[in-house]
């Protein structure tokens, strides 16, 4: 209904001024209205009139245009154009769905990125919840949706691992590996990291040690060897964190189409590179290869190191060559901790010079850093990490001390929906009691909402509602939040961002229980029309919910 308001309003300026304008509905406070524009306000100027004037000249028009679709409609102030839907067209409005904008595109959502050998932090989480989500709202607007991943399995952060893996084994004796329990392998990866970092950077000889270790398991990947001892202790630990990894995914009940390792996309991206030197993208400097930044107001980033090793930049090359080769998308979407925006925009500005169309298809979404209440900080390099494990548990012991259902649906609904509800880009601050009240703004509150609501439901038949049917004052509220269901998914959809879903169905649920406290709904004369809109408020807790990837269980 929104687009057919706009649609008769644009043609209505069309006609009056010989041009077409942006028309934006607004939704006022409801005692004014279901919808409001300023287009007379912003058009008054142009045609030399008084913004009331034209405003009434426009208001009429409407009227006439779309006698069945609107009830009222009322100038308001200087010239703002108030609109009352029908009964009918609400009704009707209810029962629309997103919009498919996006049908038989092909949309490659990269997100989560763990390297093996490191541990999963609180960013880990955030960005494999909020990935999956914009997946979700993608895949709802008609894309073809692949879900990849991405993960540094060979690089400076391997071979500070292995380096102390070394020294941990005795020099190289790989059966000592065997006497690891299967349940710490994930943590010992992480002191082995810690302890590798820690050496590289005050230790002058065992930096040395790394970056010759590090050429050494570049050679293990391109020669594909599984023989030697050192390309059995990579391999073996390598696995440990992949299954790691499949476990975390696991519990999220998220999936990946494909994951790509670095030591995949390292060989392609260093072809491009050498072949651009030849075209003058990129430069040699000090036994290296670099990409000029300062030259589009960036900076400058190694792409092939002294060694003749890709660097991270060099990968990402690779990666996007891959990605299209793999998909050939029509768009990429790739979301990162905002930590990367700067060195994601060097590697955006290099490809621009041999593939800018590849570039223009490619969104780069960032997101800041997840602290416990109390700003406790992460850094994987000394070890002092929020974890993803910890996080999720503070929330199983919060749901616990406040003697709530720590059904794991229920838990896991409450991480993802205090991390989802938050606009995407800055830090945020993760409060554990917060996010599993059943009484606040929290994944709980809605699933327990959709669980009264059914339970409603299960207690009778409800049925359609004919369209002539008048509604009553406290129906038409529910209906007219009802209504905007599918604008608040398409916007969310169009901007990447679930927290508009998040807003919406957290309004929606408080809308139906204010309902629900004044109107009967079972036994009621008008039992009929209150069911189809409890119903409906199902339907659509449901399918926002699912769109956030939060389960709906039936009873808690």
């Amino acid at each position: 209904m929104e687009e057919t308001i706009k649609d008769a309003l644009s043609e209505i300026v069309f006609e009056l001024a010989g041009s077409r304008v942006l028309v934006e509905l607004d939704y006022p406070d409801e005692r004014f209205g279901d919808y409001s524009t300023n287009v007379a306000i912003k058009l008054a100027s142009q045609l030399n009139t008084k913004p009331y004037d034209l405003a009434q000249t426009i208001a009429s028009k409407l009227a006439g245009n779309l006698k069945n679709e609107l009830r009222d409609v009322s100038i308001a102030g200087p010239g703002f154009i108030n609109l009352v839907l029908s009964d009918s067209a609400l009704l009707g409005e209810m029962k629309s769905e997103p919009n498919k904008p996006l049908s038989n595109q092909s949309i490659v959502v990269e997100f989560s990125d763990p390297n093996p050998f490191k541990i999963l932090h609180a960013g880990h989480l955030y960005t494999s919840i909020i990935g999956d989500a914009i997946a979700n709202l993608l895949a709802n607007g008609g894309a073809n949706v692949h879900r990849v991943n991405y993960g540094g399995d060979v690089g400076l952060h391997v071979a500070k691992s292995i380096w102390a893996m070394l020294r941990y084994l005795n020099g190289a004796d790989p059966s000592k590996l065997d006497t690891i329990d299967s349940d710490k392998r994930y943590q010992w990866l992480s002191e082995m990291y810690v302890l590798g970092s820690s050496s590289y950077e005050e230790d002058p000889s065992a930096k040395e040690e790394i970056v010759k270790l590090n050429a050494q398991i570049y050679d293990i990947q391109s020669n594909n060897d599984h023989d030697s001892v050192l390309a059995h202790i990579y391999w073996t630990t390598r696995g440990w964190s992949y299954q790691q990894f499949d476990s975390f995914y696991a519990n999220l009940k998220i999936h990946f189409e494909k994951f790509y390792p670095e030591s995949a996309v390292a060989p392609i991206g260093l072809n491009i590179v050498l072949e651009q030197l030849k075209k003058g993208v990129f430069r040699e400097s000090q036994g290296a290869i670099v990409f000029d930044g300062e030259r589009y107001g960036l900076h400058t980033r190694v792409f092939i190191n002294s060694q003749g090793l890709p660097t991270y930049e060099c990968k990402e090359i690779g990666l996007a060559e891959l990605k299209q080769r793999d998909y050939k998308f029509d768009r990429s979407v790739i979301i990162t901790g905002s930590e990367q925006e700067q060195y994601m925009a060097v590697v955006f500005k290099a490809l621009e010079q041999f593939t800018p169309e590849m570039v223009k298809k490619t969104t780069h979404l960032t997101h800041g850093i997840v602290r416990l209440s109390g700003g406790r900080k992460m850094s994987s390099r000394n070890g002092n990490i929020l974890t993803a494990d910890e996080v999720m548990h503070v929330a199983n012991q919060a749901a616990m001390s406040l003697g709530n259902n720590n059904d794991e649906r229920v838990v896991l609904g409450a991480v993802k929906y205090a991390f989802l509800k938050q606009r995407i880009g800055g830090d945020i601050i993760y409060e554990p009691e917060e996010s599993v009240n059943v009484l606040g703004n929290s994944g709980p509150y809605l699933q327990y909402a959709y669980a009264r609501a059914h339970s409603i439901l299960a207690k009778a038949d409800p049925s359609s509602v004919d369209d002539t049917i008048e509604l009553e004052p406290g129906e038409r509220q529910l209906g007219l939040k009802l209504s905007r269901f599918a604008a608040y998914i398409n916007k969310a959809t169009n901007e990447f961002s679930p927290h508009l879903v998040c807003s919406y169905l957290y309004d929606l649920a408080q809308t139906f229980n204010r309902f629900y406290e004044t109107n009967r709904v079972l036994g009621d004369q008008r039992e009929t029309a209150r069911l189809f809109l409890a119903k409906t408020y199902a339907q659509r807790l449901e399918q926002g919910l699912s769109l956030l990837g939060i389960e709906t269980p039936d009873h808690l």
